[in-house]
């Protein structure tokens, strides 16, 4: 028989987490290592040990609760994702994800579950990167592709370290962040995008994820006041940025069906309003599941910042800041997903992540894997954020059986 979840119990729980760090708009605003985040980790603490788990907590903060298996030296199912947000964000990003997994340990309790393999619920440090700037921090470090000593480093806008805030709030664990001995990992997230929601289905088992493309440019063109100098003496850095910026946001046209592109930050100097700009630096993301187009944007993304230069007559530097390759997920945990959907009855489609998560670490340690669920108008990092509690419901008794199914694998 399939699992079914106490769908109350999980209204309820998501519905207290909710009020940690809520804001008026009924978002959330639930910084890493604030005292929010604190509060909402205490919490889970407190859940994970009232389930029995065996808790533990490394040098990230990154908290683990441990429920055996019938084999308890066979590698475990790590499940969960991150209760930090984004500034006045939404309830659901990486929130649904932790909770739900909550849900599917009760769930084993109450119908009395031996598995054949550890189960281990995960609640991973600052995935947001909001706060401290590296997003997916510690499923980065644990995974090997952060070091532990660089992540504590880093500081807030106010100075602060990630190491200081962790001894603050206690959450300072004295195990290494290393994770070398898992059998699969699986999370649950919102969607972030209208897929789901445009085709009807409430489960999207995750196929892979885009890769990316980050860049920075920065025009030098001359400072003059605004009133005496005529147009066409000018060199403006700004006018030369928004025609970069215009033709790039139509080089997805030209890249692939699937390609996006955008410029996410501008600064301006001078910044005056009577002054002509002499200088702007501004960020350009591209995004494909197709890595011949990753490998491709940032020559296409300078020919369009070089075209512009010279057409306002003004110099530029072009610069590639960070790159990783299109993810495929696991045909293992692929396979379960689809098998607890069915097992659950629920609609799902197969579909590709434009975003990155924890999952995208966990891939290059063990069989790793997602479940989305639909975000209503596509909406996420906004405190509109919003998924019908039916398709929570859905993606849980999805996600339960998933689980389930990888870790009755004997050893």
């Amino acid at each position: 028989m399939p699992l079914d979840i106490d769908a109350d119990r999980f209204r309820e729980t998501f519905e207290a987490y909710s009020e940690i760090g809520a804001t008026e708009a009924g978002g959330l605003h639930r910084l890493a290592l604030t005292d929010a985040d604190h509060e909402a980790r205490d919490l889970l603490v407190e859940h994970m040990e009232a389930l029995d788990l065996d808790v533990r907590v490394d040098e990230l903060g990154n908290t683990f609760g441990r429920r055996e298996g019938r084999d308890p030296d066979a590698a475990p199912v790590l499940i969960g994702s991150h209760l930090d947000s984004q500034p006045y964000g939404g309830r659901y990003d990486g929130q649904l994800g932790v909770l739900t997994a909550l849900e599917t340990l009760r769930t084993f309790e109450d119908e009395g579950v031996e598995t054949a393999r550890p189960v281990e619920l995960v609640n991973w440090t600052n995935e947001e990167g909001s706060r401290f700037e590296q997003a997916m921090l510690g499923s980065g470090v644990a995974a090997g592709a952060v070091d532990a000593d660089h992540a504590r480093s880093l500081a807030d806008s106010e100075g602060r370290t990630l190491g200081e805030e962790l001894e603050r709030i206690g959450y300072d664990g004295d195990a290494p962040a290393g994770i070398d001995d898992v059998y699969a990992y699986l999370e649950l997230h919102v969607e972030q995008g209208p897929t789901l929601e445009q085709s009807g289905s409430s489960i999207g088992v995750v196929d892979g994820v885009f890769g990316l493309n980050w860049m920075a440019a920065t025009l030098e063109g001359q400072a003059n006041h605004a009133g005496p100098t005529a147009m066409h003496d000018r060199r403006d850095a700004l006018a030369a940025a928004v025609d970069a910026a215009s033709e790039i946001n139509d080089l997805p046209n030209r890249l692939s069906e699937d390609a996006v592109a955008t410029v996410g930050r501008m600064d301006v100097t001078p910044n005056s309003i009577n002054v002509i700009p002499s200088e702007v630096t501004f960020t350009v993301d591209v995004r494909s599941y197709d890595p011949d187009v990753i490998s491709r944007a940032p020559e296409a993304v300078e020919f369009e910042v070089a075209s512009a230069a010279e057409r306002h007559g003004v110099e530029y530097e072009f610069e590639r800041l960070w790159s990783i390759d299109p993810l495929e997920f696991s045909p293992v945990v692929r396979e379960a997903v689809a098998a607890g959907a069915e097992a659950a009855d629920v609609p799902y489609q197969h579909i590709v992540s434009g975003a990155g998560h924890d999952a995208n670490h966990m891939a290059s340690i063990t069989e790793s894997g997602m479940v989305f669920v639909p975000s209503v108008d596509g909406l996420t990092h906004n405190e509109s954020e919003f998924t019908e509690w039916a398709d929570c419901v859905a993606g849980a008794l999805a996600y339960a059986n998933a689980t389930l199914e990888l870790a009755t694998t004997e050893a």
